[in-house]
């Protein structure tokens, strides 16, 4: 009989991929963590328990069939881990680096309720594909006899891709139309290389290019090219916009020099990464080289910015945040990764003002926790005559992320929205009121992860292309 390569949770303890020094990964934004070798994989992949109801599989948006992919690497049957994991997930190896796994797949693990602590799944699926990738068993995206139909996606994110991925395979033309000169939407210019090396992506856009996706850059809909025009191009068009609106920040002093937001700040930071040459960078305007930066906000957002601003050589790095540890949405291990780079966090802390313009402080309200709100949270509240200055020569404020006025951008009343301003697409598919077109991802559901997106694209990918079918079959008769 042969040797059970799993149920090891009890005789072997999590282990995570090693991290680099802070003090040497804070030289560059290369990725802060080493690749499982293939020994350590296994043995990690090892301690999942093959429960009965894996809690994983169901709370991962993607369903991915985690047991099963974590017992084939267990076994060394590596390139079949590999099948699995693909199967379900266009970009593997890109959750396995950037899905906050400790809310999803990892944080409803079972063996981690019983106090064994999780199995490393996001690490073990990056080393899957990663190694699929050396090993030469990522082949080109294989394609049906091409068809006449063509679908037109405004979007190259993961959405957007994602969907472009499942329609080039089925002999659709694509074309996807992005306002950005290089492809991949926040993966590309939202998320700093130390957490996802550009390289990674790059290889996915070659991917599909190769395959025969067009991808239209550079392209401004409502300028460019109109969304009238595009809907007259396609038989079918899909919004996969992604939301890039910035809330505002208030209080007296929010306009002042030196008080920019974290979109702008990160995007500057990827294209000067790209060696692309910037001149809010080259001037300082988006550098925090030299200077006091204060973050304000306490998501996954804020966590990129504090992190680049040490890479780019600030004096100090504070992140103001109304709430406590306890209730910050950002990933636990992400706040933990930036304080070991030299972050410093202020909890229960608001920004109720600036000084200077150019700025140099954040009026500070500290805060309390008061009685839960509708979701169950615990509201922050202000407490009386608890104020004080916070010095800062730059102030980045990532408070998330709602979305453009499309209608209004796009010439296009008729393009459904709700009163968040999000499209109206059906669950599950995407499909809009709007004859002919579909949209995915955050434009549909607010600001959200990137694994969701990656999900909607796929789902209004299928009801677009069991559309067409339809359509064929009709004509046909």
């Amino acid at each position: 009989m042969a040797k059970q390569p799993m149920l090891k949770f009890v005789n072997v303890d999590r282990d995570m991929p090693q991290k680099r020094n802070a003090d040497t990964r804070n030289e560059d934004f290369g990725e802060i963590y080493a690749e499982f070798a293939a020994q350590k994989a296994a043995e990690q992949a090892s301690r999942c328990s093959q429960c009965g109801v894996p809690y994983c599989h169901t709370h991962c948006p993607l369903h991915n069939n985690i047991p099963d992919w974590l017992r084939m690497t267990a076994m060394g049957r590596m390139k079949e881990a590999y099948e699995l994991s693909q199967a379900t997930n266009t970009f593997p190896e890109i959750c396995g680096r950037i899905c906050p796994q400790d809310r999803l797949c990892e944080g409803n693990c079972v063996i981690e309720k019983s106090g064994h602590g999780t199995v490393t799944i996001g690490a073990i699926e990056k080393y899957i594909t990663d190694t699929a990738w050396a090993e030469g068993w990522v082949k080109p995206i294989g394609t049906a006899a091409e068809r006449g139909e063509s679908v037109g996606i405004i979007g190259a994110g993961p959405a957007g891709m994602a969907a472009a991925d499942v329609l080039i395979r089925a002999g659709i033309q694509v074309s996807i139309y992005d306002r950005h000169d290089r492809a991949g939407g926040l993966l590309t210019y939202g998320i700093p290389g130390f957490k996802l090396e550009k390289d990674v992506i790059e290889r996915r856009v070659d991917q599909l290019v190769q395959a025969g996706v067009k991808f239209v850059l550079n392209c401004n809909i409502g300028e460019d090219l109109s969304f009238q025009a595009i809907r007259g191009q396609h038989d079918a068009v899909l919004v996969a916009t992604g939301v890039y609106k910035t809330r505002e920040l208030q209080g007296p002093g929010s306009g002042a020099t030196g008080i920019v937001k974290a979109i702008e700040y990160l995007t500057t930071s990827n294209k000067v990464g790209f060696g692309d040459t910037i001149e809010a960078y080259e001037n300082g305007t988006l550098n925090a080289e030299g200077k006091r930066v204060v973050v304000i906000g306490g998501g996954d957002t804020a966590m990129d910015c504090v992190r680049t601003a040490i890479r780019q050589g600030a004096t100090s790095v504070k992140c103001l945040y109304r709430r406590d540890r306890a209730n910050m949405p950002g990933s636990v291990r992400e706040v933990t990764n930036a304080e070991e780079e030299g972050a410093e966090f202020v909890w229960l802390a608001a920004p109720k003002g600036f000084t200077g313009d150019p700025v140099t402080g954040v009026i500070v309200q500290e805060m309390r926790l008061g009685a839960p709100d509708a979701s169950g949270r615990q509201t922050p509240e202000p407490i009386e005559d608890a104020t004080y200055v916070e010095n800062a020569d730059l102030v980045i404020t990532a408070l998330g992320f709602e979305p453009e006025n499309l209608p209004k951008m796009w010439d296009a009343p008729d393009l459904p929205v709700t009163n968040w301003g999000t499209v109206k697409g059906k669950f599950n598919t995407g499909a809009t009121e709007l004859a002919d077109v579909w949209a995915a991802g955050d434009i549909v559901r607010g600001a959200s992860l990137v694994v969701w997106a990656i999900r909607d694209g796929r789902d209004a990918a299928e009801n677009i292309l069991a559309t067409l079918n339809a359509r064929a079959e009709v004509a046909a008769e």
